[in-house]
């Protein structure tokens, strides 16, 4: 029986399909051969190869063709995977023509191949992520302006602390998108570049045609030719990794708020059902939040990948030795995490489900103590702000302790109705009252998502 590594078992929980057929090992060879294509239509396009030796070059340039166990086999001893794909490349091309086989890889080394491969993977992942994101904003905004003045408690470290919306909190998520759209949109602008150097970043094989050469890659492959090859300046993958890593992280703030809000002892909003989905292996009525677990497991996992991407950017003179073989598994892996996180949240934002009712009671569970500072500031412009601070922290202690309704305490205080009535009392208790600029800030955050679509 074959061994099988266990991301075969446990990969669908934590990334997508798509996500995984675009770093395949047959996406990942693929995209070499494809710029070993270009290349040679490039060189052909130049005159620096014969024009007739680009087209067989680029027939046998099909992953379905290259033996992938010998690969695997020859990569260890080789140092990477390009050496012993350009060997196999170039046999394919000797048994249909002999000319052609003779300027396989012209001019090119081995890094240029897997970056660029590279490259061209990362594009097609930034599209896919691009579309994923565009739903889930389009759902968060939905939610946010469903439920832009749904009322519920805020909660500060971990406690219920003034309320807002729960539109206002969906706002919140959705904002904090809107900007990773802005970074990824720009990231694109500088990690979609061309790497073609030759052997020490000279292009010197290519006598004075490196620079046309170079342009008509470029233009071959769709791609920006950069002002300089970056064989050591990793400036490029380490920026994508760190945007997708704050993606990620903002896929986790989103799967936290979730979870917390599904607690039994909240139970505010759920995650969507389905059938064998969030149970558990013994307790009947469980429903876990399933989906925010794989998010966040993401979100744990991504950061220390990100940080091995910032500290491979320190590299020797104009190749390197390790911090640009550590690339090789680790951008891909943050890739698929993000991705899989960011289509869980999706799933989450399209199905959430929203408990009006609990969050109403769960503004009365305090007994009014959620709206102390309403009172406080009431009684600030005649007691003082200190005054009226002392005050009210010893009518909560009062109400806590007799488990009684701070409206009951406050209007048995001489110094409190001294100043305010019944009705005013009333009011400065009522969360609808306390809302600030909640919805307008709801308002600002979907504008702004209706001028992006």
């Amino acid at each position: 029986m074959a061994v099988l590594p266990l991301a075969s078992l446990t990969g669908v929980l934590f990334s997508t399909d798509a996500a995984r057929a675009i770093f395949s090992a047959q996406a990942c060879v693929q995209g070499m051969l494809d710029f070993e294509a270009a290349l040679a239509r490039a060189q052909a396009r130049t005159g620096v190869i014969p024009a007739a030796c680009a087209e067989p070059i680029a027939r046998c340039c099909n992953a379905d063709r290259i033996d992938f166990d010998g690969l695997a086999a020859a990569a260890a001893p080789a140092g990477n995977l390009a050496i012993p794909l350009v060997k196999q490349l170039t046999d394919l091309v000797a048994g249909e023509d002999a000319d052609a086989a003779r300027y396989v890889h012209w001019g090119a080394t081995s890094q240029d191949a897997i970056d660029t491969g590279l490259v061209l993977q990362l594009r097609t992942a930034l599209d896919l992520i691009d579309a994923e994101l565009v739903a889930l904003t389009a759902a968060l905004a939905l939610q946010a302006r469903r439920h832009r003045d749904t009322a519920m408690a805020g909660r500060t470290w971990m406690q219920q602390a003034l309320p807002l919306t729960f539109g206002l909190k969906v706002a919140g998520w959705l904002d904090g998108l809107q900007r990773h759209q802005d970074r990824l949109a720009a990231v694109r602008t500088r990690v979609l570049a061309l790497q073609f150097g030759g052997a020490a970043g000279t292009l010197a094989s290519l006598g004075g045609q490196g620079l046309r050469v170079a342009q008509a890659l470029a233009g071959e492959l769709r791609l920006d030719l950069p002002d300089i090859p970056w064989h050591t300046q990793r400036d490029r993958m380490a920026e994508a990794a760190a945007v997708f890593g704050m993606l990620t992280g903002s896929l986790g703030k989103i799967a936290r708020d979730v979870s917390l809000l599904m607690q039994t002892e909240v139970g505010e909003a759920a995650e969507p059902a389905a059938a064998g989905k969030g149970g558990s292996s013994t307790m009947p009525h469980k429903r876990n939040p399933v989906a925010c677990a794989a998010v966040l497991a993401a979100a744990t996992r991504v950061p220390p990948l990100v940080s091995v991407m910032l500290s491979g950017m320190v590299q020797e003179h104009e190749r390197a030795l390790g911090g640009w073989q550590a690339e090789w598994d680790t951008l891909p892996e943050i890739v698929l995490l993000t991705a899989g996180a960011l289509q869980q949240v999706r799933t989450i934002a399209e199905g959430l489900g929203v408990d009006e009712r609990r969050m109403q009671s769960n503004l009365d569970v305090t007994n009014g103590l959620l709206l102390a500072e309403a009172v406080t500031l009431a009684l600030g412009p005649t007691l003082g702000r200190m005054q009226a601070h002392l005050a009210m922290e010893a009518a909560c202690r009062r109400a806590v302790q007799d488990g009684r309704q701070l409206r009951d305490v406050l209007l048995e205080d001489a110094d409190v109705t001294a100043h305010l009535s019944t009705e005013q009392i009333d009011s400065l208790l009522e969360p609808a009252h306390y809302l600030g600029q909640a919805g307008e800030f709801v308002d600002r955050v979907l504008e702004t998502h209706r001028r992006r679509t």
